[in-house]
């Protein structure tokens, strides 16, 4: 099949979790089909030494060197008052090489790779499977915000995000043939969007390569624990600020020269509003975090809000680094407490489960070991590949099917 692939992400360097999820699926996808990938290019993206490497194994690959989350403070306050999200608006430049695109190329299937892509595929010619990617639900997200929020205005502000947000969510999904979510709750929010029609909507999980993150990549260091997530994203600075405010001081208290290393770009970070010291490490981008995620004793996860599932949690699970993480940072992932990780939620306990797995070696090595065949068995990206390439053939299978037979009766009538 023909395959034209959209994303939000440009998957080189593939330095955060999004990148990486492009990345892996692309391959799988062009392991049986010819793909063409059309990407915005913002941040980190490097088209010049990524283009040659995606070659390998795309057929083409067009750029459009523009940031959908770059918005003035003016146009951002007015697209409040839209019905479409502001990183989700059209950029005129990408659809233009959408359009060209499609009119120099017959496409069997277009995918769009996150909300902010979808509407591109209003452009899909009628034959074409329309295929939303997706990560997680962002309604999902809007909702937690509002049931959180306690100032009134920002309560009121949050309601309206939400409705706004699952309004538009509702008509993305039914737009597309085939939806892909990272996690059951994340599937579960859309079919409550869609009333419960389940024909198309499928979980497709994060994963992680266990041939390139692998353990006795470093030496474990004692007493070291690592937070492997840029600050930059909202859920990663929330998780930091509530541990370094309220676990770590606890853990300190414990263990005498315990430190923490932060990977991750810090880039427009208000690093004042966190409880630094000396004992915490601040690598910023590191162009390998296999190494300080292997080389630390204890990863800690203890996120607090967004969605999807936690690639930091099953690089650190590959890398042989035992886990001490939230429900939430563990939400998705099929993991038993005390068997792949610890788990724990208010600060007392979480900084009690740092400190028990500190101070307990062979309970590193168990779940280490345990984490580690966890993740050879349900989250490699090759065989998660393999099934998101899978759906896309089956959906399309199905609709060809359809289209067959509406002929046939048409024939007949």
């Amino acid at each position: 099949m023909n395959i034209l692939f959209l994303s939000t992400w440009y998957p080189y360097p593939p330095d955060n979790g999004s990148k990486l999820r492009v990345y892996h699926l692309l391959r799988s996808l062009a392991a049986r089909h010819r793909v063409t990938l059309l990407s915005l290019t913002f941040g980190t993206a490097d088209p010049v030494v990524g283009n040659t490497i995606l070659m390998d194994f795309c057929a083409e690959v067009q750029t459009v060197a523009q940031s959908p989350f770059e918005c003035s403070a003016v146009a951002r306050a007015l697209r409040f008052f839209s019905p479409v999200p502001v990183v989700n608006r059209t950029i005129p430049a990408m659809h233009y090489q959408v359009t060209r695109a499609l009119a120099r190329c017959s496409y069997d299937v277009v995918i769009a790779s996150t909300k902010g892509m979808a509407s591109y595929t209003r452009s899909a010619p009628f034959h074409a499977i329309r295929v939303l990617e997706e990560h997680n639900s962002l309604s999902r997200q809007m909702w937690e915000r509002y049931q959180q929020e306690k100032e009134p205005v920002q309560r009121l502000r949050c309601w309206v995000s939400w409705q706004k947000t699952r309004r538009y969510e509702a008509s993305v999904l039914r737009r597309h043939h085939l939806v892909t979510m990272v996690s059951e709750e994340d599937r579960n929010a859309c079919l409550l969007l869609l009333r419960n029609d389940t024909g198309h909507v499928e979980v497709v999980p994060n994963g992680v390569d266990c041939a390139h993150n692998r353990p006795g990549l470093a030496q474990p260091r004692p007493g070291r624990l690592v937070f492997n997530g840029s600050l930059t994203y909202s859920a990663n600075y929330d998780a930091m600020r509530w541990f370094l405010a309220e676990v770590y001081p606890r853990v300190k208290a414990q263990v005498p020269g315990v430190t923490l290393t932060i990977t991750g770009s810090t880039s427009g970070v208000d690093l004042a509003n966190l409880a630094l010291d000396d004992s915490v490490t601040l690598t910023g981008f590191v162009e390998d975090v296999r190494i300080p995620v292997a080389e630390a004793s204890v990863a800690v996860a203890p996120i607090r809000q967004g969605g999807g599932t936690r690639l930091k949690i099953l690089e650190a699970m590959a890398l042989g680094t035992p886990v001490v993480a939230t429900a939430k940072g563990a939400e998705g992932l099929d993991v038993v407490a005390d068997e792949h990780l610890l788990l724990a939620d208010d600060p007392i306990a979480f900084a009690a489960q740092v400190v028990r797995l500190l101070l307990d070696p062979p309970l590193q090595l168990r779940l280490s070991q345990q984490a580690r065949q966890l993740v050879e068995q349900k989250y490699d990206w090759e065989e998660i590949g393999r099934t998101f390439v899978r759906l896309i053939e089956d959906t399309v299978a199905e609709h060809r099917e359809q289209a067959l037979q509406r002929t046939l009766r048409g024939f007949h009538d």
